[in-house]
């Protein structure tokens, strides 16, 4: 008998794929927020990172679709602490927020303990999560993470599995266009040159590809709405704000070939995005055929406007930058 070549699975440290929480683990999680909603049974939708509390940030504020309340994240990639414990409730309490999801490399006990006796005193309507963050190697493989929740509120899974069994056909109904959607404007896209994502999006996740200093994304932010956006991540949080400050000054120019805009600087990066009402597909009067046109016209539109002017803006400005320091 043959015997199988079996590769051994292991668990990774955290810091091999993100050296450092703020510029590395939270991003991340900022553009794979769909993931963590996955496991915590909800259909989350980024608000901001580094949400101001007072004088103090909170890490990721998101939404819930499915229930349309705040979520608020913080993040650890240590073992929980006090301090951390202490910010989550200062946190839950700035946003007065209906979920509260603390996000670590590990529990102690006394912590885990706390969350639980959190739920058991709170009402239905405040629902405290701990969630372990795991990477996973198998082989050579590329690291795969993992959310394991390790607190939840009273009930929640007996809950979530019903409400997913009694959801079951219709969510897969839906997401299945969605899906069709999606990959049929991946085919259109990648002719035009676009790098294609692996993996096809959920319902609400975004369709990101990146070119330069900017990423064009194609999404279904929930309430029937269909955006297009164009987010600006250099890494830096200075040149961010003065590359959107520099497209600014061409506004009238843009806008008079888009349409309106937001323009919104955030705390990692800034984004120009918009918006199309009355798109969800389920919703639709036809197969999406319309909102497909309409997003693949405006990533190329994005693209032939935004790329050229971005990189003209970063290229006078480290000149003059440059030329400032000699």
């Amino acid at each position: 008998m043959t015997t199988p070549n079996l590769a051994k699975i292991e668990r990774v440290d955290l810091r091999e794929a993100w050296p450092n929480e703020a510029q590395d683990f939270t991003p991340w999680l900022a553009e794979n927020i769909a993931e963590l909603g996955e496991a915590l049974g909800m259909d989350l939708e980024l608000q901001q990172t580094e949400a101001a509390v007072g004088n103090y940030s909170l890490d990721v504020l998101a939404i819930d679709l499915n229930q349309n309340r705040p979520v608020i994240i913080e993040n650890q990639l240590e073992v929980t602490n006090h301090t951390h414990l202490g910010q989550l409730l200062t946190y839950a309490a700035g946003y007065d927020a209906n979920a509260i999801v603390w996000l670590t490399r590990d529990f102690r006990d006394e912590h885990r303990q706390a969350l639980d006796w959190l739920n058991q005193r709170t009402g239905e309507d405040t629902q405290f999560f701990g969630v372990v963050v795991e990477l996973w190697r198998i082989g050579d493989s590329p690291l795969a993470p993992h959310f394991n929740l390790v607190a939840t509120p009273n009930d929640w899974r007996k809950k979530n599995i019903t409400k997913v069994r009694n959801d079951a056909s219709a969510s897969s109904e839906i997401d299945h266009l969605y899906l069709s959607f999606f990959r049929s404007l991946f085919d259109r896209v990648r002719v035009e040159g676009f790098a294609i994502p692996r993996n096809v999006p959920r319902r609400y996740s975004s369709f990101q590809v990146h070119e330069g200093l900017a990423s064009y994304g194609a999404n279904f932010p929930g309430r029937g709405i269909a955006r297009v956006e164009v987010n600006i991540y250099t890494g830096d949080t200075d040149w961010n704000y003065r590359l959107l400050q520099g497209l600014e000054e061409h506004k009238d120019e843009i806008e008079g070939e888009l349409g309106t805009l937001e323009w919104r600087r955030m705390a990692k990066s800034c984004r120009v995005s918009i918006d199309r009402p009355e798109s969800a597909l389920e919703d639709s009067i036809d197969d999406g055929s319309e909102t497909q046109d309409w997003m693949f016209d405006t990533l190329i539109k994005f693209r032939s406007l935004f790329g050229p002017k971005l990189n003209d803006l970063f290229e006078t400005q480290l000149l003059q930058e440059q030329t400032t320091i000699e």
